[in-house]
């Protein structure tokens, strides 16, 4: 699968097997954790920024990366780098006190990139 460095083939058949990570609070990614995805708690935007960078170092094996919107709102640089890159996909979530409208602003950008217009509304 093109795309994809350190992917398993076997004859015959493919076996790809791509993770999904968390970064946040611990409290925000224990959750995510019982249901199988990589949680990294982060107590602070360095770590978070640290925790960012190794998972999508070169060769990374993670399709999707969901970050905390008060973490991502100072990450915002890092996470830009990979906005028109199909992986990995870098979701901004809420946290445990609530959103702050960091992912649905995203989320309305992108699709109006997609889209040339916001078709989501207000």
């Amino acid at each position: 699968m093109p795309g994809y460095p350190g992917m398993s083939y076997g004859k015959g058949c493919v076996i790809c097997m791509l993770k999904i990570a968390v970064i946040g609070g611990k409290d925000t990614v224990i959750g995510f954790k019982a249901v199988g995805l990589e949680a990294c708690p982060a107590s602070s935007v360095a770590e978070a920024r640290q925790v960012l960078h190794e998972l999508t170092r070169e060769g990374s094996e993670y399709a999707i990366i969901y970050i905390e919107e008060k973490l991502a709102k100072d990450l915002q640089p890092e996470i830009d780098r990979f906005k028109d890159s199909p992986s990995p996909a870098i979701i901004m979530i809420p946290g445990r006190n609530g959103s702050l409208g960091l992912g649905l602003n995203a989320l309305k950008s992108a699709v109006e990139r997609a889209v040339g217009t916001n078709i989501l509304g207000d």
